[in-house]
């Protein structure tokens, strides 16, 4: 249920490790505002019409990476949304500087133990393709971790937190960045 006389002046940019709780926060976020959710992952396999891993087996990273990067620029040009990204796509910095531009970016910060246990039975994660996926998600988690704290603001998605309770505190985030958020 969207929160009544709240308005943002800004699109939020979800980023953070797959598994970190972007979509379904994002989900619980664009609900209780009452905006969109747009899904940079989604939007791309529907512009492209095949899935993140085919893009990547077919073109590669390189090509994946500017697509995102277009997509990403196309969502933000709107009005005030709620947007996931793709776990690798704040790395770039052409990324970080049009999620900054045009909004403002919320770090969904996950322990190792809490990621696995939300992708360790997924096959959709090109990524994790690997002899030792455990092993290549803590790898991935160590190299991505000083890119996401250049987020603008960062919060805590834990084990055990309902979507709610998640949401909660990046409601209490927004709340206290100034001119982000509007009570009417």
């Amino acid at each position: 249920m969207a929160e009544r006389g709240i308005r943002l002046h800004r699109s939020v940019a979800l980023v953070g490790m797959m598994g970190s709780g972007k979509s379904a926060i994002g989900r619980t976020l664009a609900a209780r505002l009452g905006l969109p959710l747009l899904d940079s992952d989604a939007a791309l396999e529907e512009a492209a019409r095949r899935s993140i891993a085919e893009i990547f087996a077919r073109d590669g990273e390189a090509f994946f990476r500017d697509r995102e990067h277009e997509v990403i620029a196309r969502l933000l040009s709107g009005p005030p949304a709620i947007l996931s990204t793709g776990g690798g796509a704040f790395l770039f910095e052409r990324n970080r500087r049009v999620i900054g531009e045009k909004g403002v970016s919320v770090w969904l910060d996950a322990d190792l133990p809490t990621l696995w246990e939300r992708v360790r039975h997924k096959d959709t994660r090109p990524l994790l393709r690997a002899p030792d996926p455990r092993a290549r998600l803590a790898a991935l988690l160590e190299e991505r971790r000083p890119f996401y704290a250049l987020a603008d603001l960062a919060v805590r998605s834990e084990a055990g937190f309902t979507l709610e309770q998640t949401t909660d505190r990046v409601m209490e985030a927004l709340r206290a960045r100034p001119g982000l958020l509007a009570e009417e």
